[in-house]
């Protein structure tokens, strides 16, 4: 699989965060860290997953629309699509864990493809609760792609996590 064509999608929060048990202002989210350091190894190319309506600047009140959201089961609709999807065999899906699985973005953009006979390979910044139930809800909606052993980073250890990254892609055999 480390010759095929890949792609990086992830959502990513910069700014007000909560961070090590304490709120600070990130100038770029954790999961765009992770991100960068899976392209440097992979040589993918990267899709930043956009909502059309942003979130609110406060972390508390973004926290309290994520949980209005997964309660409601909510599509927010996204800025972008990828043109061509199918050209891609393997795509690495990252995001911040928000109560407990993916933000609700990433389900609409799950949703928005085929992606039967596709490699899912989730990666997720956490600060606590690791991949939560993301795994299990991507095979969900994505039953006929191979999902492979995910990677939680905490949040406050992305700027260390060269090594862990670097592993993880190797251990799934997506890197020499």
């Amino acid at each position: 699989m480390a010759n095929s064509k890949s792609l990086i999608a992830y959502f990513s929060r910069k700014g007000n965060n909560y961070v090590g048990g304490s709120i600070v202002n990130l100038p770029i989210g954790n999961t765009e860290v992770i991100a960068k350091k899976i392209q440097e190894l992979t040589g993918s190319d990267m899709f930043q997953i956009k909502t059309v309506k942003s979130y609110p600047e406060d972390y508390t009140e973004t926290t309290n629309v994520a949980q209005e959201e997964k309660r409601e089961n909510a599509r927010p609709e996204l800025k972008e699509i990828v043109e061509d999807m199918d050209s891609y065999d393997v795509i690495y899906i990252g995001y911040p864990n928000w109560w407990g699985t993916m933000p609700m973005a990433v389900f609409t953009f799950l949703e928005s493809y085929d992606f039967s006979g596709k490699t899912i390979v989730p990666f997720c910044t956490h600060e606590g609760s690791g991949m939560g139930s993301s795994e299990r809800d991507i095979k969900k909606i994505c039953p006929n792609a191979k999902v492979l052993p995910g990677l939680a980073i905490r949040g406050g250890s992305v700027n260390r996590a060269d090594k862990d990254v670097a592993n993880w892609l190797k251990k799934l055999d997506l890197i020499p």
